[in-house]
């Protein structure tokens, strides 16, 4: 009797999984699956648009080689250095999301109205918003200008390293303006450590830095992980990838061919960092264990 109730509970949790999970398949299917096939097709073939219909010529990998090895200049050149860049960007948004986060799960007046405040930059921000706030300078941190840091790091550093550092600094306020969903993930994550926890760890005499390491910090390491995947994608599609507008040109199999081979280094990207971030969490529960 118990095991046919286990089995009950158990197949009623699936079918609840399944239904919260059916709305983005249905999506996906309806409007993905075809456009990403569609791509795919296109990458190896050459694609007219004439007046009487779409014109289909195969090419087999030529578009893949071209930009691989005959013609390197956008992904090597231009790819890389904004690949250095988001790898800067991303620990300085997880460190500021999660920082911010701590702070607003703290029970003060106008809570509320902060945490608004925080996110609004997510509803009315756009990638054209983004670009016109960087043409205009917006977003600059002062005392850069003023102390004279860019030259700093210029001669601190190699041209390699430099450059993104100094973008970053430049688009400093702007760069944590996509912080607004990883400081809800956040914020999400912090409320389920129980009360309790912290209650016993005060009664022990724990300080706040203590119980920030042994307590908050691991609770959050499942959503570390979630805003480490979130952020990585985010920043994919940051306003000033070089590869996004080479993808809008007009010869449609070549532009196709750059987005999948962009889609394999995110996807490659996104593994080397959950395989690092697995290794690392296992290196620390040996540790404490």
């Amino acid at each position: 009797m118990r095991t046919n109730r286990r089995w009950k509970a158990s197949t009623i949790r699936k079918w609840e999984g399944s239904l919260l999970m059916a709305p983005w398949v249905i999506g996906f299917l309806v409007f993905m699956a075809f456009p990403l096939g569609y791509s795919l097709f296109m990458s190896f073939h050459q694609v007219k648009i004439l007046a009487d219909g779409i014109q289909y010529k195969a090419v087999g990998w030529k578009y893949y080689k071209f930009i691989l090895f005959e013609n390197g200049e956008l992904l090597y050149n231009q790819l890389i250095p904004f690949l250095r860049q988001a790898i800067m960007m991303l620990p300085v948004i997880i460190i500021f999301s999660l920082l911010v986060a701590i702070m607003l799960n703290q029970k003060f007046p106008g809570r509320t109205v902060f945490r608004s405040i925080f996110f609004l930059p997510v509803i009315f921000t756009t990638g054209q918003v983004v670009m016109e706030f960087m043409n205009q300078g917006e977003g600059e941190l002062g005392f850069l200008q003023q102390f004279n840091v860019s030259s700093l790091v210029s001669q601190s550093l190699s041209s390699t390293w430099a450059g993104p550092i100094i973008t970053i600094m430049s688009n400093f306020v702007l760069i944590l303006w996509y912080s607004g969903v990883q400081i809800l993930i956040f914020l999400a994550g912090r409320q389920t450590i129980s009360p309790s926890v912290y209650e016993a760890a005060r009664i022990d005499g724990a300080s706040p830095w203590e119980v920030f390491w042994k307590i908050t910090l691991p609770g959050l390491i499942p959503f570390i992980l979630l805003n480490l995947i979130y952020t990585t994608v985010d920043l994919f599609t940051f306003p000033t990838n070089p590869i996004l507008n080479q993808v809008n040109s007009s010869n449609y199999g070549q532009s196709s061919a750059l987005a999948w081979i962009y889609f394999l280094l995110i996807f490659v990207f996104l593994g080397l960092l959950f395989f690092i971030f697995t290794r690392v969490l296992k290196a620390s529960e040996t540790r404490h264990s």
